[in-house]
């Protein structure tokens, strides 16, 4: 293929991503490297109190993609959880890689709690007050989906 041809082709790809909407600036970062400031004890040690339901991962999954104010979790943080949501291209750091096995592991539930309610200083997390206990165990739920294994 002659160099042209290629250029083009190049040019061709990298337009559809755009039409698209996908980044490919945003490279899949696993784990991501920040620290964010732990919840207190009592709030850290916490086990969601949920059960992980089908009902209860319906309302999460409702709450992340189009309910949670003051914006859907999905705007930034992506439809599969992957930190590649519309408004992440703006921000830095980039939203939380939910889809990061490694990452996810390793963060209590209370933690990720305390993250929604509370939001993240020196991010773009915003705090998630409007939202009562049981709409963020939800969303907690949901999110463990993106992480876990396939078929469960």
């Amino acid at each position: 293929m002659s160099l042209i041809r290629r250029f083009c082709y190049l040019l061709l790809v990298t337009c559809l991503f755009v039409l698209w909407g996908t980044d490919i600036t945003l490279a899949e970062v696993c784990p991501q490297g920040r620290y964010v400031s732990q919840a207190p004890d009592n709030i850290y040690n916490q086990i969601n109190p949920l059960g992980n339901t089908p009902d209860v991962q319906a309302k999460g999954e409702k709450l992340y993609h189009w309910t949670a104010k003051p914006l859907p979790c999905a705007n930034c943080h992506g439809i599969s959880g992957n930190a590649k949501g519309m408004m992440a291209r703006s921000m830095t750091p980039k939203p939380r890689n939910f889809s990061c096995k490694v990452m996810m592991k390793d963060i209590p539930d209370g933690q990720l709690f305390w993250i929604i309610r509370n939001g993240s200083p020196g991010t773009s997390m915003p705090a998630f007050k409007n939202l009562d206990d049981k709409q963020i165990w939800q969303i907690v739920h949901y999110l463990r989906q993106f992480s876990a294994p396939r078929g469960k």
